[in-house]
């Protein structure tokens, strides 16, 4: 299938691909329009505000995709939550890799050549952060 967002991934929208590509949709292929246009043509939007699976009731983007597609286990909630936090703007701090995450993902964005080799980066620090909650039981 193929899925649709902004040019210039961050944190979401890296937490986002990787999530629809390990548990959704191992196929997916990822198109990237300009930040500031609306999406056309039956491409599944992601993290594009007005779309279904974007930020609502102040969460991030990802933590829609894990409801809307019943991910719940608790290590995938806990990485909805450091990407929550990294991603939007929080009254209080309750995840001490937040900060971390959103300067990984940032520095990933920078030192790629474009959005899609920024996925596959992003892919690596989101599926290394899963085994180490699985290892954990989903606590650091």
């Amino acid at each position: 299938m193929k899925w649709i967002t902004w040019q210039g991934v961050g944190v979401d929208r890296m937490a986002c691909a990787w999530v629809i590509r390990r548990f959704i949709d191992e196929e997916a292929v990822f198109e990237f329009i300009p930040e500031g246009s609306t999406p056309a043509g039956e491409a599944e939007a992601f993290d594009i505000p007005g779309v279904r699976l974007s930020h609502h009731q102040g969460h991030s983007s990802v933590h829609t995709i894990m409801l809307e597609y019943g991910l719940t286990s608790s290590e995938l909630t806990r990485i909805a939550q450091m990407v929550d936090e990294a991603d939007t703007v929080q009254d209080f701090s309750l995840e001490p890799a937040a900060i971390g995450l959103d300067l990984i993902c940032r520095g990933i964005r920078r030192t790629s050549e474009n959005d899609s080799l920024a996925l596959e980066r992003g892919a690596l620090i989101f599926e290394a952060l899963y085994a180490e909650l699985l290892h954990e039981g989903g606590n650091l």
